[in-house]
């Protein structure tokens, strides 16, 4: 089975591996009489229809390739966001049995379920119902899925880091780390009860938010298999007609998901990674339901404060500050090419920042994060991608609505609101002053060399025949130390730069001081 299905796979894939093969190419290279952006969306839209016809896991695949920067080309990066989670639902009859099996006979546990599946996804499928006369939905694992998932993850591990190899050669680096990241997530998928813990941890922290609404979970009809939710309704975020209906303001919707999403990126602990339109309603008075938490992003204190430093910096239009953020989070490579990175930033920051920047700000960082780290082979850790797949989405929903709406407005406005800008700029003179000490101590480290160099010249040796000018030769090499490493830092903060260059100064006159007494 597994051979005949690899077979399968692959001559289904091949000719879309090849598009992308020579497509990413002519990314990377960026010369713009190459890229044809709608043949990159045509091939992009071929791998999506793939994805569709080879069932769930490929769809699941799909939707985590979305977040892919560093693997796929911005055009493939936005056709495959429109990936849903959508599949034909299997018949009642085979999904009553898994419900009883955990919960007992479905006429004792529940009042009523409607056998019409509302919603189809590929790894689980959801019903209506009741539990004494409060409206419910019931989700339930897809019979045989464990199965599926199982052998076509044997398959994906035979052909997806040779195709991404293939791709790129520079690929090799991040192919296995990132199978074995969907791997991991696929599972937590298919776990019921990882995904009712993700939706009470949310609920929490955001329980004093006014702009979303989180149902609760029945946790006596639920298990690993089977998640039973309060049922919440409401008019799909992408139904710019029914919104209008209603009055809803679409240009504050619009505000109002990125403050949600993005505070719970940059205030909590763990953030909602697949915002896709199914999965987002809105309420009669404007307020957001959130569903589906089987995807979720968690980033430890020290990465969420990174990623507060990168948006202010951006905010503050500070390209050094951005390129440190971006190293200290792991998306550049030691050898990277600091002043052409730096730059493509302070174009990008002037376009966020400048009279008309509405049409391309949010646009405009995303292709930037693409472009350069399509440019340089490194492994993106597991929540930066699902972190850029939110951000992607987000993108998406705002697209659809063509409204006026400044990205950097709303980052500081939650930055402020949130009371993190304090945070930030206490990491960021945590980061200048630990590279102030290295800088210090790597020059430090070749005073032997400069003393060596120093007792040679001829004129020195004189001054040292007196005692107290050894005084001024410590003095010499501390401060050249100092003066040298503020010199290195200056270039990334010029405050700390000068700081240390006027202490280097400050030192030396006291050490000339002490040799004049």
């Amino acid at each position: 089975m597994s051979t005949t299905r690899t077979i399968q796979v692959l001559v289904k894939l091949l000719p879309s591996i090849i598009a992308l093969r020579r497509d990413r190419k002519k990314w990377v290279r960026q010369e713009s009489n190459e890229i044809d952006s709608e043949q990159f969306r045509k091939n992009a839209r071929k791998v999506l229809n793939t994805f569709i016809s080879l069932g769930p896991v490929y769809i699941k695949l799909g939707q985590w390739l979305s977040s892919r920067a560093d693997i796929l080309p911005q055009p493939y990066l936005e056709e495959l966001a429109k990936l849903q989670d959508s599949v034909p639902a299997a018949p009642f009859e085979q999904v009553k049995p898994i419900i009883e099996k955990d919960l007992g006979p479905i006429n004792q546990t529940f009042d009523e379920i409607d056998p019409n599946c509302i919603s189809g996804a590929s790894l689980g499928q959801v019903y209506r119902g009741t539990i004494s006369d409060q409206q419910i939905v019931i989700k339930v694992k897809r019979p045989g899925i464990e199965k599926i998932v199982k052998e076509d993850i044997k398959v994906l591990k035979k052909i997806l880091p040779l195709a991404l190899r293939f791709v790129d050669s520079n690929l090799r680096y991040s192919a296995k780390a990132m199978l074995s990241q969907f791997i991991e997530t696929i599972h937590e998928e298919m776990d019921y009860t990882n995904e009712s813990e993700n939706l009470k941890k949310i609920k929490h922290d955001m329980e004093k938010s006014n702009k979303v609404v989180v149902p609760s979970v029945y946790d006596d009809y639920s298990s690993k298999n089977v998640l039973t939710m309060e049922y919440l309704p409401g008019i799909k975020v992408t139904n710019v007609e029914s919104l209008d209906e209603k009055g809803i303001d679409r240009q504050k919707l619009v505000i109002d998901v990125h403050k949600v999403f993005f505070t719970m990126l940059l205030r909590h602990s763990i953030f909602h990674a697949d915002p896709h339109p199914g999965n987002i309603s809105v309420t009669d008075d404007g307020k957001l339901i959130l569903y589906d938490y089987g995807m979720v992003g968690r980033l430890d204190n020290e990465t969420r404060l990174r990623l507060i430093r990168l948006y202010l910096a951006l905010v503050e239009k500070d390209p050094p500050r951005t390129v440190n953020a971006m190293n200290d989070l792991g998306m550049l490579t030691p050898d990277f090419n600091r002043s052409v990175i730096e730059k493509g930033i302070e174009l990008t920051v002037r376009a966020m920042h400048g009279k008309k920047p509405d049409e391309i700000e949010v646009e405009s960082l995303m292709e930037l994060a693409n472009k350069t780290m399509s440019k340089f082979p490194f492994i993106l850790p597991k929540n930066l991608a699902l972190y850029m797949r939110m951000a992607s989405i987000i993108e998406g929903i705002y697209k659809t609505h063509k409204v006026d709406f400044k990205f950097v407005k709303v980052v500081k406005e939650i930055l402020e609101e949130e009371s993190l800008i304090k945070d930030a700029y206490i990491e960021e003179l945590k980061y200048s002053f630990n590279r102030f000490a290295k800088s210090i101590d790597a020059t430090i480290s070749i005073a032997p060399e400069l003393k060596k160099f120093l007792d040679e010249n001829r004129s020195l040796q004189l001054l040292n025949s007196k005692p107290k000018s050894n005084i001024l030769l410590s003095g010499s090499i501390l401060s050249a130390a100092i003066f040298v490493g503020s010199a290195v830092l200056y270039s990334t903060n010029e405050s700390v730069g000068i700081t240390g260059m006027i202490g280097s100064l400050i030192i030396m006159s006291i050490f000339t001081i002490f040799r004049k007494r």
